[in-house]
């Protein structure tokens, strides 16, 4: 048979791809260990279901029934998710971040070969990311910034994927648009499968050939898309257009202001902020919050102010894992932002006290809980104090180095 789409949470299928042939036993013992109990087929690509026989039977004219009038089909209603806690989504978001980069590496690498994007896939896998952001962005945003060098591209698309669905929302886009924001984040570097390993890779600075090379992708990636059924003129111009700057200085086509879609602005501003946050072979990250710094001093000329100041309010001026000094001497990580209240005020788990120069037992603190009077003074370079390993604390490892 050829299965169109199996029903239910893309989390609890075995298979990444949403529609493929079924013609391996395993496959069919893994769909019945799994959760799934009902599937939709197309009998116009693979075999129809078994029928019995019916049994003979005497048969008598019946009058022709009346049509019925076809149902009116109303407008499907707007997706609701219940906003949860950090703590609630973590362990959640880490199980769709490791599915999602074998996903996309499995997609990817066939996209290598010569072979068509599977739309339903990318479709299933951004449902299902974006399903966690809009429960709680900063678990699936800050795990996806956590990469190694081996797995940047696939995480990166991961990562620019949740960030445009959190930007979709915080611009007040509709599901549909959201959904298709979703789609392009995750497909907007399929062209860098193109360029070669060592120079996407190189720790050193690239020469111009490399560097012409490496600009190619945007070009590479626009005809990979248009070779593939089902992909939106959405994705096909972010894929394009997301290193345009609003100044004409961009590539590929040196487009200037209006002439760059909203999508396209909104991939920029995504892209950049989640390639400078993560480690890469020729350089370590910067802090989310310096990040965001930057972005601000670049944004007259490289992004649109009003997506950016967007952008800002969707992750916070002090994103998950940003180290900052309270007032009262002790440094902490951001854990979580908090939803309807100052972006000056999330939830912090302090851990190291400037006065003595040690650590302290963690603690979780609400500062726009009542009573608290506690405030962030500055964001902190982790290396100006020693500390190392500061993710543990946001991920919610509640022990103190020895």
């Amino acid at each position: 048979m050829f299965v169109q789409e199996l029903c239910g949470s893309w989390m609890d299928t075995p298979f990444w791809k949403k529609s493929f042939l079924l013609s391996d036993i395993n496959d069919i013992q893994e769909i019945q260990k799994s959760k799934i109990r009902e599937a939709w087929i197309d009998i116009s690509k693979g075999l129809d279901v078994l029928t019995a026989q019916p049994a003979a039977s005497v048969v008598r004219a019946e009058p022709e029934p009346k049509p019925e009038p076809p149902p009116v089909k109303s407008p499907p209603a707007p997706k609701v998710i219940e906003s949860v806690s950090m703590a609630d989504e973590l362990g959640r978001a880490s199980q769709i971040v490791n599915k999602s980069k074998q996903a996309v590496y499995s997609m990817f690498s066939e996209a290598r070969m010569g072979k068509a994007v599977d739309m339903g896939g990318a479709q299933a896998l951004v449902e299902e990311i974006s399903d966690s952001v809009m429960r709680n962005p900063g678990a699936l945003i800050g795990l996806a910034r956590l990469k190694t060098k081996d797995d940047y591209t696939y995480m990166h698309s991961i990562a620019v994927c949740a960030l445009m669905v959190a930007l979709s929302k915080q611009l007040g886009l509709n599901d549909e648009q959201t959904r298709e924001a979703g789609v392009a984040g995750l497909l907007h570097d399929i062209g860098k499968m193109m360029v070669p390993g060592d120079i996407l890779n190189k720790p050193g600075k690239l020469t111009d050939e490399e560097f012409v090379s490496v600009k190619e992708h945007p070009a590479a990636g626009h005809k990979m898309l248009l070779d593939a059924q089902g992909v939106s003129a959405i994705s096909l111009d972010v894929c394009l257009h997301h290193h345009e700057k609003m100044d004409g200085t961009g590539y590929p086509d040196r487009l200037k202001g209006e002439e760059i879609s909203l999508f396209a602005r909104m991939g920029a501003v995504c892209d950049v902020y989640d390639a400078i946050t993560s480690n890469r072979p020729y350089k370590q990250g910067w802090c989310p919050a310096e990040s965001l710094r930057k972005m601000a001093e670049w944004s007259k000329g490289h992004f649109d102010e009003k997506v950016f100041q967007a952008f800002v309010k969707s992750i916070g001026i002090y994103p998950v894992g940003t180290l900052v000094r309270l007032e009262s001497g002790r440094l902490g990580v951001v854990v979580e932002q908090q939803v309807g209240k100052s972006l000056l005020m999330p939830k912090v788990r302090v851990f190291f006290s400037i006065k003595s120069m040690s650590y302290i037992a963690p603690e979780l603190l609400d500062l726009a809980g009542p009573g608290l009077q506690d405030k962030i003074a500055n964001r902190e370079d982790a290396s100006k104090w020693g500390l190392k390993d500061i993710d543990r604390y946001w991920l919610g490892d509640n022990t103190a180095p020895t």
